[in-house]
C-alpha cells in the first residue's frame, strides 16, 4: 500500500478498476507474445469441448478448471521470469539459465499434473464410446 507522510492511500475503486485493466493489459501481451500460452490455450479449449460431449461431473468441471487456470498462470509466470531476467542479465550466463530452467520446469511440472489430470477424467469416458 502507497504511504504519503506516514499515512496508507485511502481505498479506491476506480484505483481497484484500473489494476483489471492491467491485468487484462497483461494476459493480452502474454496471449499475443508468447506462443507456448497459445498451445496452452488449445489444449484448454480441447479440454472444455470434451468436457460438455461427455457431460464430465461437477468435481470433473472443478478440476478441469482449476488445472486449466494453474497451467495458463504458470505459463505467464514463467514468461514474466524469462523477461525480468533478460531485462536484468542482457547477456547469457549460467545463473540466468538456470533461473529460466527453473520456471520453465515449473510449467512443465503443473503442465504434466493437467495432462494427468485430464487422462484420469477423459480417458476412461472415450473408452467407453469405443
Amino acid at each position: 500500500m502507497a504511504k504519503i507522510n506516514n499515512m496508507p492511500k485511502a481505498f479506491s475503486v476506480g484505483d481497484r478498476l484500473k489494476s483489471f485493466v492491467f491485468a487484462f493489459n497483461g494476459i493480452k501481451n502474454a496471449v499475443l507474445t508468447q506462443h507456448n500460452l497459445l498451445i496452452h490455450i488449445v489444449l484448454a479449449i480441447i479440454a472444455l469441448l470434451l468436457g460438455f460431449l461427455l457431460k464430465i461431473s461437477m468435481v470433473e468441471w472443478i478440476s478441469i478448471i482449476i488445472v486449466i487456470g494453474m497451467v495458463m498462470a504458470a505459463e505467464i509466470f514463467n514468461s514474466s521470469i524469462e523477461e525480468l531476467v533478460n531485462l536484468i542479465s542482457p547477456v547469457k550466463n549460467d545463473k540466468a539459465r538456470i533461473i529460466k530452467d527453473m520456471s520453465a520446469g515449473a510449467v512443465l511440472i503443473v503442465a504434466v499434473a493437467a495432462f494427468i489430470t485430464g487422462v484420469i477424467i477423459f480417458l476412461p469416458k472415450i473408452l467407453r464410446l469405443l
